[in-house]
Parts: structure tokens; C-alpha cells; sequence
């Protein structure tokens, strides 16, 4: 049997939102509703992984204001915006927010403080694509580890549909998180 390749069927954001929130994916997988495209991704590898662990660790112990944080959370990037809910790698808020008590499987993205991507199979959509969704929703800072580049930037100063200012830095450099982290992340394990 063969796979047939056809063209998408044409159809309205309601009718792909609608879909989207039934929408059931395998175990591990992970659907996000993204500029008003449903985007499946698998689970990720060892090394994605990897990067996660280090970059919580650090911001967790070394930051200048206690985080919490959360690993897969649904947001809802703007009030009103309903093609965007998407699902960063980390989501990390201020403590004393207690943002993720009680909160819905999409919750709305006020007072997260910083989310992070780490690249994978198609890594314009972290590049690009998320970065713009994460500027309008005014999400303070955005930390990309592009494995592909072995760089990791900060982009911050939301405005419109970008980032204002960004700091790239090549893996093994340290790069400058400001207030409220207020510490250099160390990026050498990242080699």
C-alpha cells in the first residue's frame, strides 16, 4: 500500500482550531496551533534534552528572583488570538506569581518572564516563526539554543512582531541573562 501525497484541504482557522482542540496525538508527541498551522512534533532527542536540563539547573539555582518553571506548557499567547497556542521546551515565571497552580492545560502567557526553544528537526519554526509569536504575546525575554549554529541568543525588548534587541553568543561563551536573572549562563556543557 501506498502513501498518496495530496494537496491541504482548504479550510478556515474555526474549522482547524476546532480540530486542534480534539485533536489526540501519540504518547510524547505534542501538538501546537501555530500562526494558525496545527504543528505535530515527536518527542525529542537525548541531546534536546540535554540542553534543557543544563539551562534549568542554572537559571533554577543561579537566578537573582526564585523561578518556577514548566517543561511543555500550553500557552495562549494573546487574549482574543486564537491560532497561537503553542508549547514551548521551558516556560519559566516568578514564583511569587504561582502561575501554573491551577492553571488549564493552555493557560494565558501574562507574567511568564522567559521561554526557551531548542532546536530540532525544523528549526526555522524556533527561529522565526516562534519568535514572532512570542514578541506579540510580549513575553519578555526569548532564549534559543540553536544547535545547528551551536549558538544560543537571548532576544529581548518585545515590540510588534519582533524582538527590539538580541545577544548571540557561540556554544562555550557565556552569555549575559539581565534582571531579573542577573547571572551569565555558563554555556561550556552545551560543547
Amino acid at each position: 500500500m501506498t502513501a498518496m501525497a495530496h494537496e491541504p484541504m482548504a479550510t478556515d482557522e474555526e474549522t482547524l482550531l476546532d480540530y486542534f482542540s480534539t485533536l489526540e496525538t501519540p504518547e510524547g508527541f505534542r501538538a501546537e496551533f501555530i500562526e494558525g498551522e496545527i504543528v505535530v512534533t515527536p518527542p525529542p532527542d537525548g541531546n534536546h534534552e540535554r540542553f534543557f536540563s543544563r539551562l534549568s539547573k542554572q537559571i533554577l539555582a543561579r537566578s537573582e528572583v526564585d523561578m518556577d518553571f514548566s517543561g511543555t506548557k500550553g500557552l495562549l499567547l494573546r487574549p482574543g488570538d486564537r491560532k497561537n497556542h503553542v508549547i514551548p521546551d521551558i516556560t519559566f515565571a516568578p514564583c511569587e506569581l504561582d502561575l501554573f497552580q491551577g492553571a488549564e492545560s493552555w493557560m494565558p502567557s501574562e507574567g511568564v518572564v522567559l521561554v526557551v526553544e531548542v532546536t530540532s528537526s525544523k528549526p526555522e519554526r524556533d527561529r522565526v516563526t516562534k519568535r514572532r509569536c512570542y514578541a506579540r504575546a510580549g513575553i519578555p525575554f526569548y532564549l534559543l539554543v540553536d544547535r545547528d549554529r551551536t549558538t544560543i541568543t537571548l532576544f529581548s525588548d518585545p515590540s510588534g512582531e519582533d524582538y527590539v534587541a538580541n545577544t548571540t553568543m557561540p556554544f562555550g561563551k557565556p552569555l549575559p541573562l539581565p534582571a531579573p536573572f542577573s547571572f551569565d549562563l555558563e554555556t561550556t556543557d552545551f560543547l
